[in-house]
């Protein structure tokens, strides 16, 4: 800074980049220095320096404070402080951005400001401006920041004796009267323009009238550009009195919220008031004595256990004595309501009616003629038992094909309440056992939750995707799980929350999974296992025909004679989009044609739609799978296997490389156990060839590539392994096998045939391929003879225990 500052200005602390202020920061005595430091006839610069306004405008009447960016216009802001006059411009640009401001974005009339108590950080800087006349640019100096100009200082023409002058002055000032009482926040404003103007200045107050208006930006810059007093009154006067009404808007709601306020305030009051009389005649009951009787109407129709008794006794005792606001009083008020709402001898009578069971099992599902029957059965056994609790049964299956359904229909047909959770996921043991009440958020586990909501003792609760529970550092739910699933134990379960003995062998627990490998064994021994295999076409015909085809019109309120999906359509759309085990995949193709059918006939003012098999891939595209075609040839072989998805064929290729080495080649994404299957193979091919009618030395030097198809898949298990074999057989003997035929079965390496698993989905699997000639070990001739006549109808099957019973058949 300069030395050659304003001497009315030497006892301003003029830069204060510290952000200290002097002693006067508290606005003390302000208002009197700066009258002092700007005298009415102060002596205006012809030039000016300009800093842009983004808000609104600056009008002469006003003392504010701004603040401006330090980075942008600290050039600016010093190169005012070294002039003797300390005055800026100040012009409003609107809405127009730092970085894009050029100086055409300036309008030709601003407000020229005294700048006072100047202060900063690192920022930004901030003063107080002290409007004090209108200029005019004349002429751009610098049209890039710093912007300076020449500005000339129009007079403004008005006769303050005009009786219309006076007129619209005297409106103003009432207009600023009624303002007032309204928002007091208007009075500083007004003191602070008093004191430097007086009221009977017609000028100065159309200016302030205008500057404590809420009107937009470009409104305001109009009024200032009005350099005539009368018009410029004549814009101000509306502003003035939209800033009354809403003002007075504003100060009715307040009257209102606060009117409703005291209302509230004055009812509460009355209300304790009433509590504290009626507690003295002794005519009400506090909240304390309202919550003890609450929870001993619950337990009057309920047969509470004698122990768990002497526990509510006890907690009531407690409740009794503890203050309402107490923490404890909460906590042990939410262990009363868990502990009260429990079905203490509550429960609903089972209908053991076969007929009405096989009723609601055939209504709900098409298919599933074992497992309809094993539950029929297990249902019969409860007759005479009496009571069917205290079982668990393991539904397993592919996804899709009904487990969730069947038990919701198993508690259909015993007229029991019904309650699902997932156990999918879950990693702490407190969702089963719950946490203890000295933990806060404590919570019981899901099986006291269950019997809290279905409000009896033997409900069927379904513990879906047990296969899919997780472990943590919170415990091992799985295990949790145990004292649950085990009848010797679940007649005493201890949640942690209530932290007394429930009876849980009256429910009847059912529970599903995909897959039974990643249950731990001890909690697999305690259930009774009923598997779903996958569906066939005709059961997938069925099911959607009756169930899924009508369900989704229904939803979607269309009428059935609007969309005509013909027989040979759906078969298609099975056959070619949906092949999967179960019918999920198949519900979302339906569905799909429903929405795709429902835009063309809105679109097209079409009265139905037909969908054939013509048109069918107008509503799904492409198929997704083709006719499969067996693959034949020397030294290729079709196995069956079983995945958690369902059944599926599985080709095997053996090849003959070169003869210059001998070695054996796997690949196919085979797991350790397929590859020691196939290891089997080729070592049992090589020690029986003449045993088989092959060259015994075809292997000598003979390298051998096995592959199995569809490498992206990863494939284990060991009923590949007389597959492989035959493969390798048929490869040293050139024989190809002709016709259609596929098998299973786990070799050994002295050539006995032991059994596998999965035998209903293969055999599925087969029929889906045109395949109705199976080899199977001799071992699981019982599980082909228990699936029903549908699958087995037009089947060929034949049996083996040694390897030599399958050449026989493959090779005649």
């Amino acid at each position: 800074m300069s030395d050659d500052r304003d001497p009315q200005q030497d006892d301003l602390d003029w830069i204060d980049m510290s952000g200290e202020d002097d002693a006067n920061a508290d606005g003390s005595g302000e208002d009197s220095r700066i009258q002092a430091v700007v005298p009415a006839n102060a002596t205006l610069p012809e030039r000016l320096y300009l800093l842009p306004i983004h808000n609104r405008p600056f009008f002469p009447a006003q003392v504010q404070p701004l603040v401006v960016n330090r980075e942008r216009w600290e050039p600016t802001i010093e190169r005012v402080g070294n002039t003797p006059h300390h005055t800026v411009g100040l012009a409003f640009v609107g809405e127009a951005g730092v970085d894009e401001l050029g100086w055409q974005d300036f309008p030709e009339i601003g407000t020229a400001v005294k700048m006072h108590k100047l202060q900063g950080d690192e920022q930004q800087i901030q003063f107080i401006a002290q409007g004090v006349k209108r200029f005019r640019i004349q002429r751009w100096l610098s049209k890039t920041p710093p912007f300076l100009v020449e500005v000339s200082y129009p007079r403004e023409a008005v006769d303050a004796e005009d009786e219309e002058t006076r007129a619209y002055a005297m409106a103003m000032i009432n207009g600023i009267k009624e303002l007032l009482p309204i928002n007091p926040l208007y009075g500083e404003e007004l003191k602070q323009y008093l004191n430097r103007f007086s009221p009977h200045e017609p000028g100065p107050l159309t200016d302030f009238a205008a500057a404590i208006t809420s009107a937009q930006g470009p409104e305001l810059q109009d009024v200032l550009d009005t350099l005539s007093v009368m018009p410029r009154m004549q814009k101000v006067l509306p502003l003035l009195r939209k800033e009354i009404d809403v003002a007075q808007l504003q100060s009715e709601i307040s009257e209102q919220v606060n009117a409703q306020m005291h209302e509230r305030q004055r009812e509460f009051f009355l209300r304790e008031q009433l509590k504290v009389i009626q507690r003295e005649l002794g005519i009400s009951k506090d909240d304390r004595e309202n919550d003890v009787d609450t929870f001993r109407s619950r337990l009057e129709d309920k047969l509470v256990p004698e122990r768990v008794m002497e526990r509510i006794d006890d907690e009531l005792d407690k409740l009794s004595v503890l203050e309402t606001g107490s923490p404890e009083y909460g906590t042990t008020r939410n262990y009363l309501d868990w502990l009260t709402n429990m079905p203490w001898g509550q429960t609903s009578e089972d209908q053991l009616d076969l007929p009405h069971a096989r009723k609601v099992l055939d209504r709900d599902h098409d298919g599933l003629d074992d497992v309809k029957e094993r539950i029929v059965e297990f249902l019969a056994e409860g007759t005479f038992k009496g009571d069917v609790g205290g079982s668990i049964v393991l539904l397993v299956g592919p996804p899709g094909v009904g487990k969730t359904s069947i038990g919701r229909s198993i508690a259909e047909a015993l007229g029991r309440e019904f309650y699902r959770f997932s156990v999918g996921g879950m990693r702490d043991e407190a969702e089963i056992k719950g946490h203890r009440r000295t933990y806060v958020g404590a919570m019981p586990g899901k099986l006291v939750q269950a019997l809290k909501e279905v409000e009896v003792e033997n409900p069927v609760i379904m513990l879906d995707e047990i296969d899919k529970m997780g472990q943590s550092f919170q415990g091992d739910p799985a295990s949790a799980l145990l004292e649950v699933l085990d009848p010797e134990q679940n007649v005493d379960f201890l949640d942690h929350y209530l932290d007394v003995r429930l009876d849980l062998s009256k429910v009847l627990f059912v529970c599903t999974a995909n897959t039974l490998d990643s249950i731990p064994p001890a909690l697999l021994d305690r259930m009774e296992q009923i598997r779903l295999s996958g569906y066939i076409a005709e059961e997938k015909m069925a099911i959607a025909r009756n169930h899924l085809w009508p369900r989704l019109l229904k939803r979607d309120n269309i009428p059935k004679k609007r969309i005509n999906l013909s027989a040979a359509a759906l078969r298609q759309v099975i056959e070619g989009y949906a092949r999967e085990a179960g019918v999920r995949q198949l519900e979302k193709l339906l569905h799909r044609i429903v929405r795709k059918a429902a835009v063309k006939l809105l679109e097209n003012d079409q009265t139905s739609v037909k969908v054939s098999v013509k048109n069918l891939e107008e509503f799904l595209g492409a198929p997704l799978f083709r006719k499969e075609k067996v693959m034949k040839g020397a030294g290729v072989v079709t196995g069956l296997a079983w995945t958690s998805m369902g059944g599926a064929t599985l080709s095997i290729e053996a090849g003959r490389v070169h003869g210059l080495e001998r070695g054996f080649k796997l690949t196919g994404q085979l797991g350790d156990v397929m590859k020691e299957s196939a290891n089997i193979a080729y070592s049992y091919v090589q020690g029986h060839m003449e045993s088989y009618g092959a060259d015994p030395a075809y292997f000598e030097k003979c390298f051998v590539h096995l592959h199995v198809p569809e490498g992206a898949t990863p494939k284990d298990g060991p009923s590949a392994g007389v597959t492989m074999t035959t493969a390798l057989l048929s490869l040293a003997r050139q024989q190809p096998i002709e016709r259609n035929l596929a098998m299973t079965g786990e070799l050994t390496l002295t050539g006995h045939v032991l059994p596998v698993g999965g035998i209903r989905e293969k055999v599925i699997a087969a029929r889906r391929s045109d395949i109705f000639e199976l080899i199977l070990p001799e071992a699981n001739r019982r599980d082909y003879a228990e699936l029903p006549d549908y699958l087995k109808e037009g089947m060929t099957v034949h049996f083996a225990s040694q390897y030599r019973d399958v050449a026989k058949v493959v090779f005649k």
